[in-house]
């Protein structure tokens, strides 16, 4: 396979774990000679999503999409979300007959739901189909594909993240103010209701905390919790400096798939403490980089005794040349598999215990 062509209604200016995965995975996909190329709300005309302005959601037709998908002209189609480009796309890969993979990077029935009263159940039911049509969905880690599995998806591919310890890395000195208190507890993603973030923000604990990142509830917080330092957006090296600066990395979603800033802050030698929950049980579990308990608070102190080199350590397990392998065994595979009669996700999942 010499090229791929990504769908992804998750691009800039989104910062978050899918867009930089996505972008990693092409990177590396093109160091081992696959040519990769994006349809993204880039090429489109686009309205800001209700609630969540940095979102745009493109405004397209069914057949401008085909038309691209053509143009593109790559070996294999792969569908990230399930947004307008990609229910587009799903759609003319399933009116040409095309080979296409999808992956499930968010728990978008929990997000919703966080926001809307609409059930369960009707949001899982109408993935379900989407991602049961293409010949692989891509989930990261085992918990999520157990979940999904239970709840009636059949065509499940792991494909695994990784961290770049060359930029997430521990620095000397600090980017934060020299006259907070330590320690430091530090959140750091999109400062949305779905993320739980308040959980954290109400936490008692010593020293300081401090929320990196951009969303619709950073104002709202700031108001709300005028003792913590929000910093906005960090991108690249200034970000790695911010999560090094702190002492303990708290993560109270219960919501995330997979959740890339814990591999970031543990590669920056920051231990972990969250909730035991989909996401940090797959990437911290029983590693010691971390500590995992339904008492947020005491997690956060206890995890300030885990040594910062051994989380480094941990981290350094996760790359992306693996990941984008994996990513293209997946594609390659669902090619094979096509016309074999089998499911190809049950090669993947053993093939990634």
């Amino acid at each position: 396979m010499t090229s791929v062509l990504i769908v992804t209604d998750a691009w800039h200016p989104q910062i978050n774990g899918v867009v930089r995965s996505l972008e990693r995975t092409a990177e590396e996909l093109e160091r081992m000679g696959v040519r990769v190329e994006f349809l993204t709300p880039q090429l489109f005309r686009t309205l800001p999503c209700p609630t969540y302005p940095e979102i745009r959601l493109s405004l397209t037709t069914p057949g401008r999409v085909r038309s691209l998908i053509r143009k593109f002209n790559c070996d294999h189609l792969h569908i990230a979300t399930e947004g307008p480009l990609g229910i587009l796309a799903r759609r003319a890969a399933l009116r040409s007959g095309q080979v296409f993979t999808t992956s499930y990077h968010t728990r978008f029935p929990e997000y919703l739901s966080a926001r809307l009263p609409v059930p369960l159940d009707w949001t899982y039911g109408w993935l379900r189909r989407f991602h049961n049509a293409g010949q692989g969905c891509m989930v990261a880690t085992r918990s999520l594909d157990e979940d999904l599995t239970a709840r009636g998806f059949t065509n499940l591919m792991r494909w695994s993240r990784g961290v770049d310890d060359a930029v997430f890395r521990p620095f000397e000195g600090n980017v934060l103010p020299d006259d907070l208190p330590r320690p430091i507890f530090m959140n750091v993603g999109r400062v949305a209701v779905e993320k739980n973030i308040t959980a954290f923000l109400d936490l008692d604990l010593p020293g300081s905390k401090v929320v990196v990142g951009e969303g619709p509830q950073l104002e709202p917080l700031r108001k709300a919790y005028p003792d913590v330092l929000f910093t906005g957006a960090k991108v690249g090296e200034d970000l790695a400096r911010h999560y090094a600066a702190a002492d303990v990395f708290v993560f109270p979603s219960l919501t995330d798939t997979f959740g890339n800033v814990l591999l970031e802050a543990l590669a920056c030698g920051v231990p972990v403490a969250a909730y035991p929950v989909m996401g940090p049980l797959d990437v911290i579990g029983e590693s010691g980089a971390g500590v995992l308990s339904h008492d947020l608070r005491e997690a956060a102190l206890a995890a300030l005794d885990i040594p910062r080199d051994y989380c480094r350590q941990v981290a350094q397990g996760y790359s992306w040349a693996n990941s984008s392998r994996q990513f293209l065994e997946n594609a390659e595979l669902a090619h094979a598999s096509q016309n074999a009669g089998h499911n190809p996700a049950a090669d993947t999942s053993a093939a990634a215990e």
